[in-house]
């Protein structure tokens, strides 16, 4: 399987039961054992061009976009770019913007990349609303390989070059009061308070890593910096790390 470890089973039910009304996807998140790393992103694509690739891959799309007299900030940008969706089964979305970066250029215009994570058979489009450019166009097809369900797992950064997998198992009132495999150290013995460390989330078809650099803060953790924007169609993911790491 794509995902590297084991992650609460509190807070897989509680991504579950958030998404179960959702139109977009219906899979369930279940606990992984199998640990595999996760696979690299494509090589940045020229939005002219259309992308062909299969379920459980990933592309980097970086555009420029002029947005007037006010350059907005990655997430306000984010809202202005529409994602289209053609599955061949004719439900739900055939991919997900994992997370997204970037900065104001010297002419005014904001640079921004953006991962994308293909999930099932059909076309996929990125449309900037402004303009009604299109950003990125994407046929994807069926996998080569079975596609595992999508797993929250997330991993910490020792500061010592090794990462370790957050077992939620005993439902933590926070990350820093969990434990980490392989072993099973304290968070918060690993993770001197008022250090930054990196976190990697991982919630995707392609098994893609999200990378943050986070702060201890006594029992719970701060972004250092707002991007990159993690998980911005998935939003039940996001309450979900929100409420672990206490942001």
């Amino acid at each position: 399987m794509l995902i590297v470890g084991v992650i609460v089973v509190a807070i897989i039910v509680t991504i579950a039961l958030l998404q179960r009304d959702k139109e977009t996807k219906s899979q369930s998140v279940t606990p992984s054992t199998s640990p595999t790393p996760p696979p690299a992103p494509d090589q940045p694509t020229p939005a002219s061009e259309l992308v062909t690739m299969e379920v459980a891959k990933a592309v980097m799309v970086t555009v420029e976009l002029d947005f007037g007299t006010k350059v907005p900030s990655i997430a306000e940008g984010l809202t202005q770019i529409e994602r289209r969706y053609q599955p061949d089964d004719g439900q739900g979305r055939t991919f997900a913007i994992l997370d997204a970066y970037g900065e104001p250029t010297p002419d005014g215009k904001l640079h921004m990349s953006m991962h994308v994570s293909s999930e099932k058979p059909g076309g996929g489009q990125l449309i900037f609303k402004r303009t009604g450019e299109v950003l990125w166009r994407g046929k994807i097809n069926p996998a080569s390989q079975p596609v595992q369900p999508k797993n929250l797992t997330v991993l910490i950064d020792n500061g010592k070059g090794t990462n370790y997998t957050v077992d939620g198992s005993t439902n933590p009132a926070s990350v820093i009061e969990a434990t980490v495999k392989p072993g099973s150290l304290p968070v918060k013995d690993i993770w001197p308070d008022g250090e930054e460390r990196e976190l990697t989330f991982i919630y995707s078809a392609c098994g893609c890593p999200v990378h943050v650099l986070v702060k201890r803060a006594g029992d719970r953790t701060v972004r250092v910096k707002d991007t990159p924007v993690i998980f911005p169609d998935d939003p039940a993911a996001v309450t979900v790390i929100s409420r672990l790491m206490k942001w």
